[in-house]
């Protein structure tokens, strides 16, 4: 299978072409809307997915906390040292250590959220056209079944912008 796609000069024009492939029975996820300024706020934009970023990165934080009480607790317990009558497991020095896995938790958490969301890195070549950069909107479908290939590109001919 190949991609199919078709250039298009105003956001209308996309509109109709998205509107049009889904109305043909094109699964609404696998159209491919690339734009160089945001197409959100119009009704024909895919919708974003939930990641639930927040809630990952309180999960991260929540675990590095946990190996940060047990890394300080089992260090000061594997090798006692005879403090003059003062607690082995003290408050407030542990607490930089938890403190600090905990935020690394968090952080790594976010960031393995964000690489798996957008999923980078990319190992394939991706759907693209200079012509994205220049304010043209790309609509199209990264795998275009063979079969549906000339349906599919009339639709996609009928609203295009001409290339010069």
């Amino acid at each position: 299978m190949k991609p199919l796609y078709a250039l298009f000069g105003d956001p209308a024009r996309a509109g109709r072409a998205v509107q049009s492939l889904r109305d043909s029975g094109v699964d609404p996820r696998k159209i491919v809307v690339i734009s160089s300024v945001p197409t959100d706020i119009y009704e024909w934009a895919p919708p974003d997915q939930p990641v639930g970023m927040g809630w990952l990165a309180a999960l991260g934080g929540v675990l590095g906390a946990a190996s940060g009480c047990g890394l300080t607790a089992l260090t000061e317990l594997s090798y006692p040292i005879v403090t003059g009558g003062m607690p082995v497991l003290t408050g407030w020095t542990n607490g930089i250590i938890i403190y600090e896995l905990t935020m690394l938790g968090a952080i790594l958490a976010t960031l393995v959220t964000l690489l798996v969301s957008t999923h980078l890195p990319h190992w394939r070549p991706q759907l693209y056209d200079p012509e994205v950069s220049r304010g043209k909107i790309l609509v199209g479908l990264a795998d275009c079944p063979d079969d549906a290939r000339p349906k599919l590109q009339e639709i996609l001919r009928q609203d295009s912008t001409p290339l010069a």
